[in-house]
């Protein structure tokens, strides 16, 4: 695990019992903070999440942090979230938002033993559209600044680093297509199947994507705006391609499995065409899917990153030392290419969530969530 040098004498805000409280930089943090609450079940974000603006800011037990979030993280997964899918039995309000990075502000005496206030960590816990969040301790990552490029590292990252490692059969010299390569995660399939000695093929949908797919070692991006997948695929692969990073779904599934060579394999991430229907799905050719398969004795496998949460640790401390050596990048898109400007405040979630659904990003969506600092008291 990456630790930082801690100094001799620790500032501990133990706020197990408090009401209110300063922040490591003597100003007083608000009684009340402002969040985003699905109070409607849907995959629609802005019908199916509120932004309040009077909410108490949550005291750390024994055991946790409380982290002012200064970025947060947005996923394509934050609609199927807020639709109930994970949990059909969710009742709203609840929650929302996955990952985030930001400081201490206060903490448990028991976190102290590791944490100390000042500190910057990452983290995925629920409720991360938030001013500030709890954080259990033990799920928290030390990372040495407060910036957006950890982001993309603790969901992202850590899917493209364990789905690879222990399901993709990487070797030297394998064919390895990523759809939506120029993603938050596809970025990362990229690079790691690179850093394999594996040939890329990666999706994107503009020139600019894949000028930056480009710059991070793809062998063969494929604007698929501008040439048709399929007809590359065949022409430059006919004899397949071993390895399908898979995230998109419907259409762009179903080339897939007609790109794989024999014994080839394809890896399930998600279906992000899907998820804005009202089922979550986008239609594929499952009536032909198993004939596909055994024509090429190739093979399908899902990927859920909470199935995997044995080796989540050891790939997050693996990511972030490939980072600060300069041996993983980061892309992180802040809406600066949006057309009201870059993301910055949580009432700016919503646009955040509809740029990635128009296909706009570059990387990984990160929303910034400037601090006002107060008074001293």
């Amino acid at each position: 695990m990456l630790r930082l040098a801690l100094p001799r004498a620790r500032t501990i805000v133990d706020m197990s019992y408090a009401r209110h409280f300063l922040d490591f930089q003597g100003s007083a943090i608000p009684r009340t903070m402002q969040k985003l609450v699905v109070t409607r079940l849907s995959p629609n974000f802005r019908e199916a999440v509120t932004l309040l603006r009077n909410c108490p800011v949550p005291l750390p037990g024994d055991g946790d942090l409380l982290v002012r979030n200064r970025f947060v993280g947005v996923n394509a997964s934050d609609i199927n979230y807020s639709a109930g899918r994970y949990d059909p039995s969710v009742k709203t309000p609840f929650d929302v938002g996955f990952e985030g990075v930001g400081e201490v502000v206060a903490l448990g005496l028991s976190a102290s033993a590791q944490y100390t206030v000042g500190q910057a960590v990452a983290y995925v816990a629920p409720g991360s559209f938030a001013e500030y969040t709890v954080v259990p301790a033990s799920i928290a990552t030390p990372v040495p600044s407060v910036t957006p490029e950890y982001l993309p590292l603790l969901i992202s990252g850590t899917t493209a680093h364990i789905s690879l490692k222990e399901l993709g059969r990487l070797r030297e010299g394998k064919s390895v297509l990523v759809t939506a390569a120029a993603g938050g995660t596809g970025q990362f399939a990229v690079q790691l199947a690179k850093k394999a000695r594996c040939h890329v093929i990666g999706t994107c949908s503009s020139d600019e994507k894949a000028a930056f797919l480009k710059s991070v070692g793809c062998d063969r991006p494929i604007n698929y705006n501008s040439e048709h997948v399929g007809t590359v695929l065949k022409r430059e692969y006919p004899g397949g391609v071993d390895v399908v990073y898979e995230s998109v779904g419907g259409a762009m599934f179903d080339l897939a499995v007609d790109a794989l060579a024999t014994k080839g394999h394809l890896l399930v991430i998600g279906f992000i065409s899907g998820y804005q229907t009202p089922t979550g799905l986008a239609p594929v050719k499952a009536g032909t899917l198993p004939a596909k398969l055994l024509k090429k004795s190739a093979s399908i496998q899902g990927f859920f990153l909470n199935h995997y949460l044995s080796e989540y640790r050891a790939s997050m401390d693996h990511l972030v030392k490939m980072y600060t050596s300069g041996d993983l990048v980061c892309q992180v898109d802040l809406g600066h290419l949006s057309a009201e400007g870059r993301f910055t405040g949580l009432e700016s979630v919503f646009r955040a969530v509809d740029y990635m659904y128009m296909g706009r990003n570059t990387g990984k969506i990160v929303v910034e969530l400037p601090h006002s600092v107060n008074s001293k008291l």
